[in-house]
């Protein structure tokens, strides 16, 4: 089993920037590729940003040149640096990872949110 804890929400004035961490912990061999999505009220969940375990970043467009992910494999731990932060942006942020389990399963798994809320 594999748990995804996200943390670093909260509520932002427009312009502000927060960084969203997202915590691995379990029992896997690898962690492939993570990202971050996030929905807003009445709509649907949207890719925000995804790292794979080498390789480049793929970022949504309107997040592009604001936001930063990144991860530290050592700590199995994934970032979200969000900068610029628009009232658009307000969403609950959600953690993906694609694990390799100890069943030698490809499996993905999910946090369960942390809001951010960028008021005008």
């Amino acid at each position: 089993q594999v748990q995804l804890v996200e943390s670093g929400g909260g509520l932002v004035q427009a312009g502000g920037s927060l960084r969203l961490s997202c915590a691995a912990s379990g029992s896997f061999f690898t962690i492939n590729a993570m990202g971050w999505y996030r929905q807003a009220p009445g709509k649907q969940r949207e890719l925000v940003a995804v790292i794979p375990n080498g390789g480049s970043t793929d970022y949504a467009d309107s997040v592009k040149g604001r936001f930063t992910i990144s991860r530290d494999n050592a700590k199995n731990t994934l970032y979200l640096e969000m900068n610029s932060l628009k009232p658009e942006d307000t969403a609950v942020y959600y953690c993906n990872a694609n694990v390799l389990t100890i069943l030698m399963r490809l499996m993905d798994y999910w946090g369960k949110g942390t809001l951010v809320t960028v008021s005008s």
